[in-house]
């Protein structure tokens, strides 16, 4: 016998043969293990992402809402970034008015696809708004 077939004896009704059973089972498991393990890290990457791409949205509106409302006051400048970082479902960690400009920081939770669950982190973004004029320099002069 060569190992690629089999005996087959009729007293016990049993083959007799190389020990292979179950070996594609095995496969088969680890096989479906990699798998999820890819789509969970597919997942995880993808909430950062997303998170991220929130994250950056929420601190530019955020300051441009400010700096609209800095000539009524810096309470309210900030107030409005308050809002709309809410609006966003962002966290607003700090506003800070330095002149004419707004410096907001932003924390979005990373959410799991159809869980809800936060479980990738958090990203943060910040954001600077105000007027042009006040950072063009001397470029903006030629004209």
């Amino acid at each position: 016998m060569n190992g690629c077939h089999s005996e087959f004896d009729a007293a016990s009704g049993r083959h007799h043969g190389p020990d292979d059973g179950g070996f594609a089972t095995v496969w088969t498991a680890g096989a479906v293990l990699a798998l999820l393990s890819v789509f969970a890290m597919v997942m995880y990457v993808g909430a950062a992402t997303h998170a991220r791409h929130r994250a950056a949205a929420a601190a530019d509106l955020a300051a441009l809402g400010a700096a609209a409302r800095l000539s009524h006051g810096t309470e309210h400048a900030c107030e409005t970034a308050v809002l709309v970082t809410r609006r966003m479902v962002a966290d607003l960690h700090s506003c800070q008015v330095r002149g004419w400009d707004v410096l907001v920081t932003v924390e979005v939770a990373a959410r799991l696809p159809l869980s809800g669950l936060a479980g990738a982190g958090a990203a943060t973004a910040r954001a600077r708004a105000g007027p042009a004029e006040a950072r063009a320099g001397p470029v903006a002069a030629v004209r």
